[in-house]
């Protein structure tokens, strides 16, 4: 019962609104260019216009509906910043988990390899790796995988050995178990909630990063519905029909922020239940 309570209590209405504008987002990154297909659809005669008749949000300057514009824009930058985060959880729950649990050597590899890592300024280095590569989506997302991963691995090794030495553990190792089937199946489903919460923290910060490389031009291609992409081609445009730059800004800003607090409030939530 009380549990419940507790869960109850961390549905304040903040929480509930970032659900609901965090589904939403989902919803237009999965259906978004299937629901609206004439996205692509160009009316050189109306060239960019102000929002009104039969276009909530205006035209740009290829007199595109740029309501339908951010809806397909949905796609990449949602898709690309959640294999973002989810590549990153992989690398970190394998790495952290394997050092975590190992310790000794292993251990100060992985940690120096880390440490590595996070000495290194991960937006820059994209630009210019990307940049080196010729631009390229699939490329921005894979070096943002490697370079966003070395905080999920300290956090995940560090989570694994508060938990190594806990009578559970103990108890696993003294019936005989394999390593694999102690750090898999005994410790990791400890270790996951936390992983999980702090990937919605990468999710917020991957959506700014790709969003800021396809505004330099290493990101989608030009023309492609994205939001960075939209912003770069439609700065222009702010006296002329301010709604073709700012909506993908504002959705940019929206989606990281309602990720934040969602992130934020998972590892509040799973603090507390540890504490427990």
């Amino acid at each position: 019962m009380s549990s419940r309570r507790h869960i109850l209590r961390g549905l304040s209405p903040l929480t509930v609104g970032s659900g609901a504008v965090v589904a939403l987002l989902a919803l237009a990154a999965v259906a978004g260019q299937w629901a609206i297909p004439a996205w692509a659809d160009q009316d050189l005669a109306t060239g960019v216009s102000m929002p009104g008749g039969g276009h909530p949000l205006g035209t740009d300057e290829l007199g595109r509906d740029v309501l339908s514009l951010v809806v397909a824009g949905a796609r990449s930058t949602l898709v690309g910043a959640a294999l973002v985060a989810v590549g990153s959880m992989v690398i970190g729950n394998v790495l952290g988990l394997w050092a975590g649990y190992r310790g000794g050597p292993v251990d100060v590899l992985v940690r120096r390899w880390a440490d590595l890592l996070l000495a290194l300024p991960a937006l820059l280095v994209t630009i210019v790796v990307a940049g080196i590569g010729g631009g390229g989506y699939a490329l921005a997302v894979g070096v943002l995988v490697v370079l966003t991963s070395p905080a999920d691995i300290r956090l995940v090794r560090s989570a694994v050995r508060e938990q190594r030495h806990r009578a559970y553990v103990e108890a696993a190792e003294t019936l005989g178990l394999s390593p694999f089937t102690v750090m898999t199946r005994h410790i990791w489903p400890n270790v996951l909630p936390v992983a999980l919460a702090n990937a919605l923290l990468n999710f917020a910060g991957a959506i700014v990063a790709l969003s800021s490389l396809s505004f330099l031009g290493l990101g989608v291609p030009p023309g492609a519905p994205d939001w960075g992409r939209m912003l770069a081609e439609n700065r222009t445009l702010l006296y002329d029909n301010p709604s073709a730059a700012l909506a993908p800004a504002v959705l940019v800003i929206v989606a990281a922020v309602a990720l934040n607090l969602l992130g934020d409030r998972m590892s509040e939530a799973f603090s507390d239940r540890g504490r427990s």
